[in-house]
């Protein structure tokens, strides 16, 4: 069976894997683009934009390694737009305009149905109402033999965590202090569900962090 992963997600040292009050201006919240300063800077997110150079290293090597082996990605709404409640129309094709990159089916967690929104580059979102598990079971029959990458935002990687449905879980924790926003790992037992640390690795500008699921 294909695996659930998170990949590259950025944390602050006090634990914030996004800044607060998510909006138009801020897909983030306030100062959440701190927690991916490491991978802005590499060759792998200039080369996914088609913008020559960026940096080589061990950030480098841990965001182009974190880019392979999908075959689906999940999101929560929140990482789709900053719209809530109901679709007012179907105008909002996410943050990445005409050609996001992900380039495989992305199963977008929402309690509002929508038709699926294809997209250029071979990505088409769609737009799921039964909960993590359905959301789970349709990008895995997507993504064949290929893993499924969990892009977040917070609140849907705790829901899988706490659900013990990911199987590696890669934390890039960055150098800062956000003192607010949306809390990654606050008040969860990793160890009781069943999660421990597999290795890490210091970058050149975030410690990468590797929790397996074990058994």
């Amino acid at each position: 069976m294909s695996k659930l992963r998170v990949q590259s997600f950025g944390v602050s040292i006090d634990g914030y894997g996004a800044g607060p009050s998510q909006d138009l201006q801020n897909p983030l919240g306030v100062r959440g683009p701190e927690l991916m300063e490491w991978f802005l800077e590499t060759r792998t997110w200039r080369a996914m934009h088609g913008e020559p150079g960026g940096e080589t290293g061990t950030d480098d090597g841990i965001a182009a390694q974190g880019m392979t082996g999908f075959g689906a990605w999940i999101l929560g709404r929140n990482m789709f737009g900053p719209i809530r409640g109901p679709w007012p129309d179907e105008s909002w094709k996410g943050w990445w305009g005409e050609e996001p990159p992900y380039h495989v089916p992305v199963f977008v967690l929402t309690h509002h149905p929508r038709s699926p929104v294809p997209m250029k580059g071979g990505t088409e979102f769609r737009f799921v109402t039964e909960g993590i598990y359905d959301a789970l079971a349709q990008a895995r029959e997507a993504a064949g033999a290929r893993d499924v990458r969990l892009g977040g935002g917070v609140a849907t990687i705790r829901q899988y965590l706490t659900a013990g449905l990911i199987d590696t879980l890669h934390l890039a924790i960055r150098p800062v202090l956000l003192g607010s926003g949306e809390n990654l790992l606050g008040g969860l037992d990793l160890t009781s569900l069943g999660y421990a640390c597999a290795r890490h690795v210091f970058g050149e500008r975030a410690m990468h962090v590797f929790l397996e699921k074990c058994g």
